[in-house]
């Protein structure tokens, strides 16, 4: 199996299940456009991500790393209108977060989603002050090294039987290197740890192959 073949998988799936949609492609467009890193969840992971916020029956959800908005418009798009349904993304790129704006707003997002621009451990902090969760749902998909500290506020902001998931969590097998030297592989360990003393989760994680190369993602269930 080669990368190119995962690819080729990838868009095999996306044409048979994922319909084309303006919205989307725009905002993938508009990010390349802006120089913003080519890191966005691949289309049939986008569309996950809203099938298990669907299935949670998810009223507010958290998004922790917006970049060009790409998988907030897929999140936001399984809420209710508002005031019933609510997303807070957070994003510490300036640049990003008003790419990411322009894009939920094309994509008639605008008064669901609150773009939150600073350092999300700053940010995470003011929302538990503001009382502003719990959330149904929340993703993380932010710097790896500090996976660990947001999976903690995650479990303060859940509501209960809230999903957490969190994307990025193999580093092409990495994971399995307690001596690696990088920051992003001991993070995802970290987080692994915490994960498996956390009494209040069930959880598992998933092995990924396609269009973003080998990684994965993990799934937990706040029991509370």
């Amino acid at each position: 199996m080669t990368q190119e073949q995962w690819t080729a998988v990838d868009r095999y799936i996306t044409d048979m299940l994922v319909p084309p949609d303006a919205a989307l492609d725009a905002a993938l467009d508009a990010s390349t456009t802006a120089g913003l890193p080519q890191i966005n969840v691949a289309p049939n992971q986008g569309k996950l991500l809203q099938l298990l916020a669907r299935t949670r029956d998810a009223r507010r959800i958290l998004e922790i790393g917006t970049l060009g908005g790409y998988s907030t418009i897929w999140l936001g798009r399984a809420l209710p209108p508002p005031p019933a349904g609510h997303l807070i993304t957070l994003e510490s790129d300036p640049t990003h977060a008003a790419v990411a704006r322009r894009n939920i707003e094309r994509a008639g997002l605008a008064s669901l989603v609150d773009v939150r621009l600073g350092a999300a451990l700053e940010t995470l902090p003011r929302l538990a002050a503001e009382g502003t969760g719990p959330f149904d749902v929340i993703f993380i998909d932010a710097d790896k090294e500090n996976i660990p500290a947001y999976f903690e506020w995650a479990l303060e902001l859940a509501a209960p039987h809230g999903l957490i998931i969190v994307d990025n969590v193999i580093r092409d097998g990495a994971v399995i290197d307690d001596a690696s030297d990088d920051a992003r592989v001991q993070g995802v360990r970290r987080f692994n740890e915490l994960l498996r003393a956390e009494s209040r989760v069930s959880a598992t994680t998933i092995q990924t192959v396609g269009s973003k190369g080998y990684d994965g993602f993990t799934i937990a269930l706040f029991t509370g």
